[in-house]
């Protein structure tokens, strides 16, 4: 594989391509200003103008939220694992069917793996622009995302309606539902009873990694985030592991697995065979399965990635091992 090659499986932070439209909360004051970033995989965006980056899948799909101050991701659901952690900023996540079930606040390099089958949310509460990187399991992401009936009822009022085929239409530029297509169903109250209300104090141990935990884990060998045998227990049919400076060996190896490859901070010298290339922060790498390469930070200072790579468990609910 010659460099050309390797950066066609490499999407680099600066070249990232938003859609301020993903979602149909996309004009709802509040939410009216967020960007969604498709970086692997189709995602869950309801919007055709949604940019894809790389369309290959792995078993996953990643992705990216950005958000100035104040503003917010309304509540919803997933039916197989959303992950996330911090780049850049400090962001409350929220949940319950009101969003007042229970919240924890995550600092850049913080990690959540949320629970699957409970409405979730977060807000950018730093002071300027945050970015936060996504993981989706499986390869279609769940096949979407289920909204709280609020979001739906509020998104009405500024215009935006969702299909039952999961498109949005925009009825402010003319666009209105097919005649084959009815609106999304609003959760009746029956099913709304399926969806837990979790306090603080049930979610936050078993669903959260800091930053500076990590960096005390990884000292000698990569930290086991998420997995079977992770500091967060689960098997979403990813495994994430983190590695800073003290963790990494500069020897070539290769793995059967889809590796992808996330700089949270430092920069990071890949190399393979047919080259090599310096990763930053923000930055998405698609490493293919068998190709030896090796991975060193290439400055000193502070350097920290997640690493992450599928298994042959199916995406499908968390907690499967709590």
């Amino acid at each position: 594989m010659n460099v050309q090659e390797m950066e066609a499986r490499i999407v680099r932070y600066g070249d990232l391509k938003p859609c301020k439209t993903a979602f149909i909360d996309a004009h709802t004051p509040g939410s009216d200003q967020k960007e969604n970033f498709t970086i692997i995989g189709a995602g869950v965006s309801e919007s055709p103008d949604q940019h894809i980056h790389i369309r290959e899948t792995p078993g996953f799909n990643i992705g990216a939220a950005g958000q100035p101050p104040k503003c917010r991701n309304s509540l919803h659901s997933h039916r197989t694992a959303e992950v996330f952690f911090v780049l850049k900023g400090r962001w409350r996540f929220f949940w319950g069917r009101w969003g007042k079930a229970g919240e924890v606040v995550l600092e850049e390099g913080d990690i959540i793996n949320i629970p699957t089958g409970i409405f979730r949310g977060f807000e950018n509460i730093g002071t300027d622009y945050g970015m936060i990187m996504a993981i989706l399991g499986g390869d279609d992401a769940g096949g979407g995302v289920i909204w709280a009936p609020q979001v739906i009822e509020d998104a009405k009022d500024h215009g935006l309606v969702l299909g039952r085929n999961g498109k949005l239409y925009d009825t402010k530029k003319g666009q209105h539902l097919p005649t084959d297509v009815p609106p999304m169903p609003l959760l009746t109250d029956d099913e709304l009873k399926a969806y837990p209300e979790p306090t603080t104090a049930d979610v936050v141990p078993g669903h959260v990694a800091r930053y500076w935990d990590l960096m005390a884990l990884s000292d000698y060998q990569p930290a086991k985030v998420i997995g079977a045998d992770g500091k967060l227990r689960d098997r979403p049919g990813f495994e994430v592991e983190f590695l800073s400076r003290n963790s990494i060996s500069a020897d070539e190896y290769s793995t059967p697995r889809h590796e992808i490859l996330m700089p949270m901070r430092g920069h990071w010298r890949l190399s393979w065979a047919g080259g090599s290339t310096v990763l930053n922060p923000g930055d998405t790498a698609a490493i293919p399965p068998g190709l030896p390469h090796s991975l060193a930070p290439s400055m000193t200072g502070d350097a920290s990635l997640y690493r992450v790579r599928n298994t042959d468990d199916p995406a499908g609910a968390t907690g499967r091992l709590l």
